[in-house]
């Protein structure tokens, strides 16, 4: 998920402490002020708060010195001297572990960051402002949020016996043609979606998602997770139809025996499997965010699928010859 940063080195602790507090209640990932204000920051509230120390790019040697430092730093924060793209596409293309920050002046400034070679910065970061440019901000982030999905085809449906299956439930409401990304290989992943749509027989619960069995990867930023492993507090990926996406968190785990189903698609040259449970209320997703419950689904049927691009290894890309099927 990309992040969003206050930076704040003001002299004056009443002042740095406004615009901390409005750092929290918008929900920024973290603040970072001056060494003798960091305790004093964390007392506010629960968020990531680092010293204020900013890496200026004024050319080439610089450009160099953020590669290397980015092999063993946790996190960036930069500003650039005659602002330019061409370095900070050198930064995400060359860049070690480090996330890098860079501080941006506008909101079109922020997009261009956010996007910059498609992966773009790890995230950005503003300094003081108004409460109402700082959610103006926030909201960048979350619009330029996104991932690439297409249509897979399905390709066969095959009814199993009983298995574990997980219900999600998140501390957001969602809308029909959101849910998240689900599969049992990583490169593989189908759109499962939230119960915002009500039935003949349930209420709808928008703030669920009935996501598969407990094996099951799902997609949670540049990151996978095993479903039965999700516990309250952990950050979820919410994704439209569109490919947008949104950051929420877990509320509730449930883990129940349910009669399985599995289903398999396929997108190009590529094949991949979800196991859902066999009730009308697990819907996957189609195009113009369509719902299309598993009770209903036949081989031909299109659905909206994520291609991943590598193997993981604790839910982190590798480059590694991995098959899974």
């Amino acid at each position: 998920m990309k992040e969003i940063w206050l930076i704040d080195d003001g002299e004056v602790w009443d002042e740095v402490k406004e615009h901390v507090k409005d750092a929290i209640e918008l929900g920024f990932t973290g603040v970072a002020v001056k060494k003798e204000f960091m305790e004093l920051a964390r007392k506010l509230g629960n968020i990531e708060v680092e010293e204020a120390e900013i890496f200026r790019i004024r050319g080439a040697e610089d450009q160099e010195r953020v590669v290397e430092l980015s092999r063993t730093a946790g996190r960036i924060f930069l500003s650039f001297d005659n602002w330019k793209i061409i370095p900070l596409e050198n930064l995400i293309a060359m860049k070690g572990n480090a996330k890098i920050i860079p501080i941006v002046s506008d909101a079109e400034e922020a997009r261009v960051v956010l996007t910059t070679l498609e992966r773009g910065a790890d995230g950005i970061a503003i300094t003081p402002r108004s409460r109402d440019e700082m959610r103006s901000f926030r909201d960048v982030v979350e619009e330029t949020e996104s991932v690439r999905l297409v249509k897979g085809r399905v390709v066969e449906i095959r009814k199993l016996g009983m298995g574990d299956r997980v219900c999600v439930d998140t501390i957001t409401m969602m809308t029909p043609g959101e849910g998240m990304l689900v599969g049992n290989t990583a490169e593989f992943m189908f759109l499962v979606a939230s119960e915002s749509e009500e039935s003949e027989y349930v209420a709808s619960r928008p703030f669920r998602v009935n996501a598969g069995s407990v094996n099951a990867y799902i997609k949670v930023g540049e990151r996978t997770r095993y479903l039965a492993e999700l516990r309250a507090g952990d950050e979820v990926e919410i994704v439209r139809h569109d490919g947008r996406t949104r950051r929420s968190y877990v509320g509730r785990v449930k883990i129940e025996k349910r009669p399985m189903l599995l289903v398999r698609a396929r997108a190009g040259d590529v094949e991949g499997s979800v196991i859902l449970q066999n009730a009308e209320t697990i819907k996957l997703v189609g195009e113009g965010g369509r719902h299309i419950s598993v009770s209903e689904l036949k081989e031909g049927d299109e659905i909206l699928v994520y291609i991943g691009e590598k193997a993981r290894h604790f839910g982190v890309a590798v480059e590694e010859s991995i098959i899974e099927g």
